[in-house]
């Protein structure tokens, strides 16, 4: 199983898919997703804990505001 970094708590986050679930047919969950804002292209891989802490409509200054809490 993959995994990447939580860009505002810096924990590792598991990744599930891909390749290596393909064979082992494991069923284990994504702990996170990239956000992606439009209003300047930017992408964000948050855990679900940091994106929780987010408003409704959040805007990439509201991720790294994550950064300072």
């Amino acid at each position: 199983m993959a995994s990447d970094t939580c860009e505002a708590c810096g924990e590792q986050v598991k990744i599930a898919g891909g390749i290596a679930n393909l064979w082992t047919l494991e069923n284990d969950a994504t702990g996170g997703m990239t956000l992606e804002f439009d209003s300047d292209g930017s992408e964000h891989f948050l855990c679900f804990d940091c994106i929780d802490r987010l408003p409704d409509d959040p805007t990439a200054a509201d991720v790294a505001g994550l950064d300072e809490e």
